[in-house]
C-alpha cells in the first residue's frame, strides 16, 4: 500500500458564533486518500462535507486535529512547504458562475495561478494556457473571452483548468456538478475522470448525488452532522449498507425498473437534522433512526472495521 497523499486525523472544525454559542460543523474526521484515488463523501446538505474539503487545504484553520500532505503535517510546514502546499492542493469549486471573476479574461483567470508561483513567463505562459484550454475541452479562441460569454458547463471547464495550471497532486472537487444541468454533468464527471488517468491525480469528490458518487469514486465516506458514520469501497457500500442513515441514503437512489422500486421499498426519514451548534449527546442519528435504544443516546458509537476495509459507527446488534 502507497503513502496517502492526504490524510485527516480527527479533524474538527468549530465557529464561533454570536452570544457565545460554538458551531461544531466537523468533529472529527479521519480519512485518508492514496495517490491515483478518488474519495467521495456524501451526505445531506449542511453535515459538514464542503468544510471539511476546504479545513483539508489550508482554507479554514482546522479547531483541532490534523491534515497531513505527502507525509507533512500542515500545522508544522515551513513558509516554503507551505506555498508547495497551496500549489499542489487546488479546488473546484461547486458553482461556476461566482467562482470565477467577471472581470478576468478566461487567460488571466487561468494564467493567475501560473504567475503567484512563477511557473511559466512569456510565451511559455501563454502556450501553457493554449495547452490547458484543450486540455479541458475549450478553443484557443474562448481565453480573450469574460465568464459570462460562457455556459455554465463550459465555465465549469474554465474551473477545472485553473485548478490545473499548478499541476496539483490533490484536487477537492466541492460539488462540482451540482450547478449543471443533467446533460452537462456526466461530461464534467467524464472529463475529471479523464484528467485523473491522464495526470494521476488524486480527488476528494464531494456530492449529495449518490449514483454518480458510484461512477466516479472507489471509496465513499458517509457524513452526518459533522462526523463520519459509515466508510467503505464503494461497491460494497452500495451493495450492503449497514449503518441505518447509509441504508436510508441508498434507499433514496431511484431504480429505472418500477417493479424492482416497490420491491426495494423505501426509507423515509422523521424529524429534522439537529442543530450542528448543539448536537446531541450520543449518536446524532438516534433522533431519527427507525432503529435506536436507549443506550444509543447515551453513548456516541466509535468507527469499527466490520470488514475488510468497511468501516461503521453504530452498535452491532442494530446493523
Amino acid at each position: 500500500m502507497t503513502a496517502p497523499v492526504i490524510e485527516a486525523k480527527n479533524l474538527k472544525k468549530y465557529f464561533g458564533l454570536t452570544g457565545g454559542a460554538v458551531l461544531k460543523a466537523v468533529d472529527g474526521v479521519s480519512f485518508s486518500i492514496e495517490q491515483g484515488r478518488t474519495l467521495g463523501l456524501v451526505g445531506e446538505s449542511g453535515c459538514g462535507k464542503s468544510t471539511t474539503g476546504r479545513a483539508l487545504l489550508g482554507m479554514f484553520a482546522p479547531t483541532s486535529g490534523e491534515v497531513w500532505f505527502e507525509g507533512k503535517n500542515t500545522a508544522s510546514m515551513t513558509k516554503a512547504d507551505i506555498r508547495r502546499f497551496t500549489r499542489y492542493g487546488q479546488m473546484i469549486f461547486q458553482d461556476p458562475y461566482s467562482s470565477l471573476n467577471p472581470r478576468m479574461t478566461v487567460s488571466d483567470i487561468i494564467g493567475e495561478g501560473i504567475d503567484i508561483h512563477g511557473l511559466y513567463r512569456g510565451r511559455e505562459r501563454t502556450e501553457r494556457i493554449l495547452e490547458l484550454l484543450s486540455l479541458v475541452g475549450l478553443a484557443h479562441e474562448h481565453g480573450s473571452r469574460f465568464p459570462h460569454e460562457f455556459s455554465g458547463g463550459q465555465r465549469q471547464r474554465i474551473g477545472i483548468a485553473r485548478s490545473l495550471a499548478v499541476e496539483p497532486s490533490f484536487i477537492v472537487c466541492d460539488e462540482p456538478i451540482s450547478a449543471l444541468d443533467v446533460s452537462i454533468q456526466s461530461q464534467i464527471v467524464n472529463l475529471l475522470m479523464s484528467l485523473q488517468n491522464r495526470l494521476n491525480l488524486t480527488y476528494l469528490f464531494i456530492s449529495h448525488d449518490l449514483s454518480m458518487v458510484k461512477y466516479i469514486c472507489e471509496r465513499v465516506a458517509v457524513m452526518y452532522l459533522g462526523v463520519i458514520v459509515e466508510s467503505a469501497p464503494s461497491d460494497r457500500l452500495y451493495e450492503e449498507p449497514r449503518h441505518p442513515y447509509t441504508k436510508a441514503l441508498m434507499s433514496a437512489i431511484p431504480i429505472a425498473d418500477p417493479a424492482r422500486e416497490r420491491e426495494r421499498g423505501r426509507i423515509i426519514l422523521e424529524g429534522d437534522v439537529p442543530s450542528p451548534i448543539d448536537p446531541p449527546p450520543g449518536c446524532r442519528f438516534a433522533g431519527r433512526c427507525p432503529s435506536a435504544r436507549t443506550e444509543c443516546r447515551d453513548v456516541s458509537p466509535e468507527l469499527f472495521e466490520v470488514s475488510g476495509g468497511h468501516y461503521v459507527a453504530c452498535r452491532k446488534e442494530l446493523m
